[in-house]
């Protein structure tokens, strides 16, 4: 699957209040969802003395996914695509790292 694949997928399971722009509620979302990956790898240090258990990697791995889908949405509500923000990031660090 691809940029364009996910965003078109993803949009189709947007279920949020769709003004003529809403982008406080996805990035809302987004908000939470990162609070929650910050979580849980702070109680990988808390209660699992470090270790990254394949159990935790799978929560990771749904949270991620979770974030991912509120950076579609927010993109969405910009009127841009995945595949345009990830070249453009990618770009930007490039000139950073020949500086």
């Amino acid at each position: 699957m691809n940029f364009e694949e996910y965003q078109k997928e993803a949009g189709t399971t947007a279920l949020y209040p769709r003004r003529l722009s809403n982008l406080e509620y996805p990035t809302l979302g987004l908000a939470g969802e990162a609070g929650e990956v910050a979580n849980i790898v702070k109680k990988i240090q808390r209660d699992f003395d470090g270790e990254l258990t394949d159990e935790i990697r799978q929560k990771l791995k749904d949270e991620l996914g979770d974030v991912l889908w509120y950076i579609s949405a927010c993109a969405d509500e910009l009127g841009l695509t995945l595949q345009e923000i990830a070249e453009f990031n990618v770009g930007k660090l490039a000139k950073r790292h020949k500086a």
